[in-house]
């Protein structure tokens, strides 16, 4: 475990910039399904979303830190887990929430905004709470990490999509009704193929390592889930609204880790394999949450 920390992943330049497009792409292809009604619903209806959002970037990181403090983890996987966690939601929340009988338009307000919090929360968390454990810490220092750069990419890769999919759904609704099912379907096959050939040039080293963070992994999104519920139950939302606050804060855009990871951390070992799994673990267990939740129809 110890070589874990010294070890970077097999990753050209060219392949980044590909991933960074991947990524634009699903953000677009989620966005087409948003409107500027959607943005409305936190003037009318502003508390779901702000809990969600304090839930997001808030909470979760917080929680994150005590996990790492608790099981004191290499430095390259606590920072992994603390980078994903200043992620916002995934791109399969809204999909989930939907499965799960909970408030869909929530989670499409949510992950709008958070979207767009990001730019700024997403550098500052990673900043915070990296720079409070003294072994992360020493690796933020040593990689001198720009906020503004980390800012900048997010607002390429999610903030531009974002823009470009709710104005095409707002001038061209009957364009964006043809394109949404095959776009999401097709972003969503080439982002999983991408990472799976990404991965291939590194197989032996996941494989090797995977199992290491599996349990770390599993906990943390555990606790994300869990921090969510808690979360939405104490300030007293309903239980529709709780499902998609829970949903969302369970939710990392793991995609958009991974291309900070190695737009910034040329690919540390432990850093990227949480990421990774993250990426697949998340989507398995929201869905198995979404079937149990699904049993029984939330009060509104």
């Amino acid at each position: 475990m110890t070589g874990i920390d010294e070890i970077t992943l097999n990753f050209s330049p060219g392949s980044l910039t590909l991933l960074n497009a991947i990524l634009a792409i699903v953000m677009f292809s989620i966005a087409i399904d948003l409107s500027p009604r959607d943005f409305d619903r936190l003037r009318r209806a502003p508390k779901p979303v702000v809990v969600g959002l304090a839930s997001q970037f808030l909470v979760l990181p917080a929680l994150t830190f005590l996990l790492v403090l608790l099981t004191e983890p290499r430095p390259s996987i606590a920072l992994g887990l603390i980078l994903v966690a200043a992620c916002p939601g995934g791109n399969i929340s809204n999909f989930i929430t939907h499965r799960a009988g909970g408030n869909a338009a929530l989670s499409v307000s949510m992950t709008a905004f958070a979207t767009i919090g990001a730019i700024v929360m997403t550098p500052f968390n990673i900043a915070l709470w990296g720079g409070l454990y003294p072994p992360t810490r020493a690796i933020l220092q040593q990689t001198q990490i720009d906020p503004m750069q980390i800012a900048i990419i997010v607002g390429l890769m999610l903030i531009l999509p974002l823009v470009l999919g709710v104005t095409l759904n707002q001038k061209r609704p009957a364009l964006t009704a043809r394109l949404r099912g095959p776009l999401q379907i097709l972003s969503m096959a080439i982002f999983v193929a991408f990472i799976v050939l990404a991965l291939a040039a590194n197989w032996s080293f996941f494989l090797g390592y995977a199992g290491a963070v599996a349990g770390l992994v599993i906990a943390h999104n555990a606790l994300a889930l869990g921090g969510g519920w808690v979360v939405a139950t104490l300030t007293r939302l309903s239980p529709f609204d709780r499902r998609a606050v829970t949903i969302e804060t369970g939710i990392q855009n793991s995609g958009l880790g991974l291309v900070l990871i190695f737009a910034f951390f040329n690919g540390l070992g432990g850093m990227a394999v949480v990421a990774a799994f993250w990426g697949i673990w998340h989507a398995i267990s929201g869905l198995a949450l979404a079937q149990l939740m699904a049993r029984t129809e939330a009060a509104r």
